[in-house]
């Protein structure tokens, strides 16, 4: 089963309906604070929050996970320059609470949805994997704190 973070967003409805019709199992994980419950047409439901580990744990305890999206973010630019403790709270914290309870339960498969935030004013176009990361915003810094700390995850935990 695919455990999609996020899965009730726009980006994350979209993957699930694209997994299901691909015959995949999916589990979406969400909790509504700025997603749609309409959204979760597709596979099974997890309401709850990446933040809290002991739901986690009941989640990978119950289903047999081999892969986790995650794809969940709050991403305002503008709120998070004016409530940047929100974005680090939720952005960085509590995917290295997910990542936590993935390596508690064996999970290694992982794919993270970062952003274009993480380039900031690019000095050039179009942009590719090797352009001068240089985010604005705290949005942006949240997005790129989470993909240098998972080289670090990787090597620690397969």
């Amino acid at each position: 089963m695919i455990l999609i973070c996020g899965g009730a967003g726009y980006i994350g409805s979209h993957v699930n309906k694209l997994l299901f019709r691909e015959g995949r199992q999916t589990l979406v994980l969400d909790n509504f604070v700025r997603g749609h419950r309409q959204a979760c047409r597709w596979g099974s439901l997890a309401q709850g929050d990446i933040g809290d580990a002991d739901f986690l744990n009941e989640v990978f305890t119950r289903h047999k996970i081999c892969a986790v999206m995650h794809l969940c973010a709050y991403s305002c630019v503008g709120e998070s320059v004016l409530k940047p403790e929100l974005y680090y709270e939720n952005n960085v914290k509590n995917t290295v609470t997910l990542l936590n309870a993935m390596a508690r339960h064996g999970v290694r498969d992982f794919i993270f949805s970062s952003s274009a935030a993480v380039f900031g004013a690019p000095d050039k176009m179009p942009l590719d994997e090797n352009s001068t990361l240089a985010p604005v915003n705290p949005y942006g810094r949240t997005k790129l704190m989470v993909e240098k700390l998972l080289p670090d995850y990787a090597k620690a935990h397969g």
